[in-house]
């Protein structure tokens, strides 16, 4: 893994080739409008963070970005029309979760997670809470353990489907704590919140902001969340480390990526800009009011975060023996 975290770094710099084929258009760049690749569907967390910064964006850049849709399969159908895209910085995505977690999970996919994009900058990070229904007899985490380790497989959690933050959380969850607990997949998150509410499945990890009304409402009871600090929105609910479970921290997390190859002028360009409007007022506002922790950084710091990402999930999932079907 260690080659990894190199290759990485060497696609923010983008290969020395393409950065002089392009570098005549470099220092006017952008001179047309930029294609924002959203790998999810309209109306979900990745949009509506994509297009709070793609409108900011276009202001400081002077060109539109335009916001595209290309939902399915775990992200792979928008990776890959990037990954094939010229890397001129005129095509960017927001990558998350499934980005570290796809390489293992799938078989086969056609591109390359590490040679084929370069980072830009990590926008945000999204804890997860679990959540059960009030008919499960437990009111903690250590009590949930407990209570999984008592009747394996007999528990069930609900998820939008393979590859997605909630199922990711809970293999997490369960290879760190030794509890068999079944995987039940949706096709999105709304109908397994939808099951969950009824009492159809038990458990969930879920953002703060879908799970919070049913938790007020009392129709979900909250034990802890994925993060490594608590939630203002819930003071009183315990980390899942806090709640005795060591090390316990994962996010549904959001940064930009390029094509690898793009000049590192044009990455550069991007970042300076992205972060900017990560630090307006009412962009920070609208992000952390979806429940999320406003990021930027560097490229490099987001290759090495996307280098831990890909270290975590490859051994989850192997531990997990976890499989995209």
């Amino acid at each position: 893994m260690k080659s990894i975290f190199g290759l990485i770094v060497f696609a923010v710099a983008g290969s020395i080739g393409a950065q002089a084929a392009l570098a005549q258009g470099t220092s006017a760049y952008p001179n047309r409008p930029i294609r924002y690749i959203l790998p999810y569907a309209v109306g979900g967390g990745v949009d509506i963070l994509g297009r709070i910064v793609a409108q900011r964006l276009s202001e400081r850049l002077g060109q539109q970005v335009v916001a595209d849709n290309r939902p399915g399969a775990s992200a792979m159908i928008g990776s890959e029309l990037l990954a094939r895209s010229a890397p001129d910085g005129y095509t960017i995505m927001t990558a998350n979760i499934a980005h570290g977690a796809n390489p293992f999970l799938q078989k086969k996919l056609p591109y390359d997670t590490v040679k084929d994009f370069a980072p830009v900058t990590l926008m945000a990070l999204l804890p997860n809470l679990l959540v059960i229904h009030p008919s499960v007899p437990t009111r903690s985490v250590k009590e949930f353990i407990a209570l999984a380790r008592s009747k394996p497989g007999r528990l069930s959690y609900g998820t939008a489907g393979a590859g997605s933050a909630n199922h990711l959380a809970m293999e997490l969850f369960k290879v760190s704590t030794s509890t068999d607990i079944l995987h039940v997949p949706y096709k999105g998150g709304g109908p397994a919140v939808i099951d969950l509410v009824s009492g159809q499945i038990h458990a969930i990890f879920l953002t703060v902001p879908p799970a919070l009304p049913h938790v007020k409402a009392g129709r979900l009871v909250a034990l802890g969340l994925s993060s490594n600090k608590r939630s203002s929105a819930l003071p009183n609910v315990p980390t899942v480390m806090e709640a005795g479970v060591p090390g316990f921290e994962v996010y549904e997390w959001q940064g930009i990526v390029v094509p690898a190859g793009t000049p590192a002028a044009v990455i550069e360009r991007l970042n300076r800009e992205i972060n900017y409007v990560l630090e307006l007022p009412e962009a920070r506002e609208r992000i952390s009011g979806l429940g999320a922790n406003v990021k930027g950084g560097t490229a490099a710091e987001f290759a090495k975060f996307i280098y831990k990402e890909l270290r975590l999930w490859e051994k989850v999932v192997k531990q997990a023996k976890l499989r995209a079907d």
